[in-house]
């Protein structure tokens, strides 16, 4: 949005709630304080209402919700009222009111949560409202709404400000009743199996049972440093070992990683084990859970997310991790000896690996590689390598492998599950080995947990278990294309040094429809620094100008355009990599890898319109194809490389050409 712009808006805006104000002082002054009513009785819902017309016709209701729409007609008006369920019109006439509630009726805004009594009845157009008796004001909106044909659309204040999302946007507030209604449906289900749902501790000494970096915090009292958990494993099973034989819990974890449409550092797992049995146990508990569920929640069990359709009322495919990688990737690992062996696969089919990775690790890198993108049907990938599994059973008959499986489903891992591991003395030994990979700088390794070895001592039986991510089981339920868009109130990256300042510049930018003020000068903004900071280019050092001219035909032949970041995910074992999908305007979603992962978090880029390439020939990196360059400006500034992705205005078309 140009200068120009912001000033012929924002004193529009200022003044709008100027006038507010000045209502809610002048209510206040004639002893009509809204924020004085306590409370209101609310007899039914508008979807009650509309749903149920034929017994609700002609009775006396009343009903809350905020003022969406107000058409004012001289003695006759009418508005629309959102609440929790939906909306509804109310017909509001001045005789049927009284004068003196007209008039503060008239005065009200779009925004203020009001009360409606009245009469169901139908108007001449068919429309189900409310003639209205009585109206209250409850509370009074000082703040704009954003303008309702357009709505709420920039994803960066969506998330930040999710009550107005919630209130702009009735799809939200569908996925977010219905992921409501999962959790609920999650817990009937195993209440109705016998297990108990238990609260374990999310403050830690010992943050185990997953392969993640965890938070950390010092805590004063005691004088220690604690971790934020990131996992649920360790103590439900000190319950098993308790003799509580079908233990649950849902609650977040903590995850120092980056942020991605699949990925948020907080996040809502679900673990629960089961005494006597295994990991077939599980998978018939998950494939039983799921379609209760679907069926429960959505009516069906067959879903369809992006649409791919997804049937979850089929047996659900069961493979071996092994047999998967000979499927997808056409390597028998069987024919595997060594790590020598590994490595020279690995090398031959391009998968990048570690000094420190063994061969049950390139195995795993392998599935991730080939085999995860086609695993779109419910499937069980059975059979891990004991590399990467260091708390589940080995396989009697062959030891290099463990009992375990991960669930997918649409190439997403949606669920983990071991026969349990209940012997002290391997599970020592594999502690062990995990604090040596530490040792290695391996910051996701366990460490060694004694109270834990302690209770296996104690003595546990056999067991199996299971972790199920909750959002991204939420993500396909609901057709939701990114974590965030599950999640109420995702992690987001400050707006700006003081958070007052951030705070009313986010306002603005909510009614404005444009991009918050932010610590980082925005790209898109031109060349005026957006967060009103000094630059001091004298530090600047740029790359001397190419000496050598390139001919006109030559440069025309490069095909600028404009792209608008539909995704933008971290790409696995690559430190430097984000993968794009884009929109370039030709209705296929273009892929080009751009390896800025130090400048930029993937969740940053969501939304945005960027500058590509897009005539290059594919290049192959860590085995995805990337069909053209993203634009970036590079310098130098004492001594450090600073990179800025091109960004330009959000109203430039995806495709449009560049000259």
């Amino acid at each position: 949005m140009s200068e120009q712009q912001k000033n012929v808006q924002e004193p529009d805006l200022n003044q709008l709630r100027k006038v507010r104000r000045e209502k809610l002082a002048e209510l206040q002054a004639n002893g009509k304080d809204p924020y004085q009513v306590m409370k209101y009785d609310v007899t039914c819902h508008t979807m009650d209402i509309k749903n149920n017309y034929e017994e609700m016709e002609g009775k006396h209701v009343s009903v809350a919700g905020r003022i969406m729409q107000k058409r004012v007609m001289g003695k006759a008006s009418f508005c629309n009222i959102l609440d929790q369920s939906g909306n509804i019109q109310s017909y509001v006439a001045r005789d049927s009111i009284g004068e003196e509630s007209y008039k503060d009726f008239k005065k009200m805004d779009i925004g203020d949560i009001v009360g409606i009594e009245g009469e169901v009845f139908k108007t001449k157009t068919g429309e189900i409202s409310i003639h209205a008796s009585a109206v209250k004001l409850l509370s009074k909106s000082l703040q704009i709404l954003p303008e309702k044909f357009h709505g709420l659309t920039n994803t960066d204040i969506r998330y930040r400000q999710r009550y107005v999302d919630l209130i702009m946007n009735p799809e939200v507030r569908d996925t977010f009743i219905k992921r409501s209604h999962i959790i609920s449906s999650i817990r009937r289900y195993l209440d109705g199996q016998g297990f108990l749902e238990v609260e374990t501790p999310m403050l830690v000494s010992n943050a185990g049972g997953a392969a993640a970096r965890p938070f950390e915090t010092h805590f004063n009292a005691l004088g220690e440093d604690f971790k934020l958990r990131i996992s649920l494993e360790l103590y439900l099973k000190r319950l098993i070992v308790g003799g509580l034989e079908k233990v649950y819990e849902i609650g977040r974890v903590f995850r120092n990683e980056g942020l991605d449409t699949r990925h948020n550092p907080e996040f809502t797992l679900m673990e629960l084990y089961q005494a006597y049995t295994d990991y077939n146990g599980m998978m018939d508990l998950t494939e039983n859970l799921y379609r209760h569920v679907a069926q429960e929640v959505l009516g069906t069990t067959q879903i369809v997310y992006k649409g791919i359709e997804i049937d979850l009322g089929k047996p659900f495919e069961r493979i071996t991790m092994v047999d998967a990688v000979k499927k997808y990737a056409g390597v028998d690992w069987n024919e595997v000896e060594t790590l020598e062996q590994a490595r020279a696969l690995a090398d031959e089919h391009h998968v990048e690996y570690e000094e420190r990775h063994k061969k049950g690790d390139i195995l795993s890198l392998f599935f991730e590689e080939f085999a995860e993108e086609h695993l779109i049907q419910p499937t069980f990938v059975m059979d891990h390598p004991i590399e990467i599994s260091p708390l589940t059973k080995k396989k009697p008959e062959n030891p290099d492998y463990v009992e375990r499986f991960e669930f997918f489903m649409n190439g997403w891992e949606m669920a983990n599950a071991y026969s349990e591991l209940n012997d002290p003395i391997d599970q020592r030994e594999r502690f062990k080995a995990q604090e040596e990979l530490l040792a290695q700088g391996d910051e996701e390794a366990n460490t060694t947990d004694e109270d834990f070895l302690n209770a296996l001592e104690i003595g546990m039986p056999p067991t199996g278990g299971i972790g199920f991510g909750i959002d991204r089981m939420c993500m396909l339920l609901t057709g939701a294309e990114a974590i965030r868009d599950v999640l109420l109130f995702p992690t987001m990256k400050t707006q700006g040094a003081a958070k007052n300042e951030a705070n009313n510049a986010a306002r603005t930018a909510n009614a404005a429809q444009a991009p918050a003020v932010t610590e980082k000068c925005c790209p898109e903004e031109g060349i005026t620094c957006c967060c009103g900071e000094e630059i001091d280019f004298s530090k600047v050092e740029i790359e001397p100008l190419f000496k050598d001219e390139v001919d006109f035909d030559t440069f025309s032949k490069s095909d600028f355009r404009a792209v608008k970041v539909k995704e933008c995910v971290a790409v696995p074992k690559s430190k430097k990599l984000l993968q794009f999908t884009l929109d370039d305007g030709t209705g296929e979603d273009r892929t080009i890898l751009s390896g800025i992962h130090a400048y930029y978090e993937p969740e940053e880029l969501v939304g945005k319109t960027l500058i590509a390439i897009t005539n290059l020939p594919p290049r192959k990196m860590m085995g995805i194809d990337s069909c053209g360059m993203l634009l970036s400006a590079l310098h130098t500034e004492e001594g450090e490389e600073k990179l800025h992705l091109l960004m330009v205005d959000n109203h430039i078309p995806a495709g449009a050409k560049l000259y």
